[in-house]
């Protein structure tokens, strides 16, 4: 097999469901979601996955016990993973939409990342729309670690943007405890959201970057309920 064959994706699986069409492609050793036409993740690398967790869990007051965190989107699973790994979560809950997304993870290749984090005994997976379980779930959270879509300013469906409108943030602000923290991963850096997080009412508003090879680096947006 040459070298450009090894690169060339190869479709696993494709699915049409309500909110259009998704695919599972493997590339050489790494796996890739596309939606509705557009790139979403893939396995190359993990870093700012990993930080939408790690950031969430720093950004908490000292000495809160087994606080809860709500991960929406399961995506690769590096997030999952990535919480699963820590000992101080208590209850983890990941919300995703995709049915296709939940079956390559539970009966597909996608497994061999999140086997043991979907195990874990403290990890919940709701099959359901973010926004609407953030709008009609008594439920409080200490971390909301988000991550459907390529962001505020570049979303996938058209759906998505009503998690980043006022009233999708009074939704995630209703949903955090006191002192709780949201985060929200994006593929690019947006000053318009970090305005939007602060006129929904969130303070300590700010940014983690992780450097790509090329373009604009990915983010994590950070902000805190008051206390």
């Amino acid at each position: 097999m040459s070298v450009t064959d090894a690169h060339r994706p190869v479709t696993l699986d494709r699915r049409e469901g309500p909110y259009g069409e998704v695919v599972l492609r493997e590339r050489g050793d790494d796996f890739e979601i596309i939606a509705n036409g557009c790139f979403l993740m893939d396995t190359s690398d993990g870093r700012s996955e990993r930080l939408l967790i790690d950031a969430a869990l720093d950004a908490l007051p000292d000495g809160r016990p087994d606080p809860a965190v709500l991960i929406g989107g399961l995506g690769v699973g590096f997030s999952l993973v990535r919480a699963a790994a820590g000992e101080r979560w208590g209850r983890i809950v990941v919300v995703e939409r995709e049915q296709a997304i939940v079956d390559w993870h539970l009966e597909g290749p996608l497994g061999r990342i999140s086997g043991a984090a979907l195990a874990d005994p403290r990890t919940e997976i709701l099959r359901t729309d973010l926004v609407e379980h953030l709008l009609t779930t008594t439920e409080r959270y200490d971390a909301l670690c988000l991550d459907i879509d390529n962001g505020p300013d570049w979303t996938v469906t058209e759906d998505n943007g009503s998690l980043y409108s006022p009233a999708g943030l009074a939704a995630c602000l209703a949903r955090l405890t006191p002192g709780g923290v949201l985060a929200v991963w994006s593929a690019q850096p947006s000053a318009d959201f970090e305005k939007a997080l602060r006129n929904a009412g969130f303070h300590a508003v700010r940014t983690e970057e992780v450097a790509v090879a090329r373009g604009v680096p990915d983010v994590v947006h950070l902000a805190l309920r008051s206390v």
